[in-house]
């Protein structure tokens, strides 16, 4: 039975807790721990990402709520386990917040956007230095293990550009993509090591990331984009093989990359 009465965070909350009660709660839930949670609240952020890429403000509240129960899932078993609750994260990131901008919140101020950046990282390695880390006084300390891989990719290339480690001008990442391809080339006529062609194509992968911050492009999105484009373009070639009164599985390679070709005029035409 649905409640048209406007919720707040407590009912979040209490909802959250009544899920996870081990007697009159949802069996499927009551099971979950922190590492069969982490998968979905990665998908959740994506879904949000794709929400704002397409613009369905609509849909974006839908997923920001999706990502906010994850969030609530993992404090509501912390709580359960003793280690903290629900307000306990509001107020470490708010302190965090406020500590990490003392030029809002305090009488700090900077001269330009790259002081403040600096400022902001001095920040991070002191919080890492009280929290009795490794002192660590290399460039790429502190860049997370825990990021998705294109991510952390780009974060170390950024801070290894910050010591003037980095190709002048995208020219030169485009000419050392095509020497890793190559290298990935050698590979496959050099009897497909699978090893070696995993560390070729990480090297693709890595430039790539690369290629992508010099042209100021999002890695993710332009993924994001391609992963669209090809589903569309595949939906057609599927919708005109079934015009066509010949399913895509019963036709060859050739026929299929004509199918892909008038797909694709379809698709520059409704775009």
């Amino acid at each position: 039975m649905s409640d048209t009465r406007q919720h707040d965070m407590a009912d979040l909350l209490a909802i959250m807790a009544r899920l996870r009660d081990p007697q009159n709660g949802c069996p499927w839930d009551v099971q979950q721990d922190f590492s069969t949670i982490a998968p979905y609240t990665i998908e959740e952020a994506y879904e949000v990402a794709d929400a704002i890429d397409r613009q369905d403000w609509p849909d974006l509240r839908d997923e920001l709520g999706d990502l906010l129960l994850q969030v609530v899932f993992h404090a509501q078993m912390a709580k359960e386990a003793g280690l903290f609750e629900f307000a306990d994260v509001a107020h470490a990131i708010s302190d965090k917040m406020i500590r990490r901008h003392p030029h809002v919140f305090g009488n700090e101020s900077y001269d330009d956007l790259d002081a403040q950046k600096q400022a902001w990282e001095d920040i991070k390695a002191a919080e890492r230095a009280a929290k009795g880390e490794q002192h660590d006084n290399s460039a790429l300390a502190g860049v997370s293990r825990g990021l998705p891989e294109w991510k952390r990719a780009l974060k170390l290339q950024e801070r290894a550009a910050k010591v003037g480690f980095d190709w002048p001008d995208e020219q030169l990442v485009l000419d050392k993509l095509l020497e890793e391809v190559e290298e990935v080339r050698a590979e496959f006529a050099n009897g497909r090591d699978k090893q070696r062609l995993q560390d070729e194509i990480g090297d693709v992968l890595f430039v790539m990331v690369n290629l992508a911050r010099h042209a100021g492009v999002d890695f993710s999105q332009a993924l994001r984009h391609a992963n669209s484009k090809f589903e569309r373009r595949f939906r057609h070639m599927e919708r005109i093989a079934h015009t066509d009164g010949k399913p895509l599985p019963e036709q060859d390679l050739a026929s299929q990359e004509a199918l892909w070709q008038r797909a694709k005029r379809l698709d520059d035409t409704a775009a």
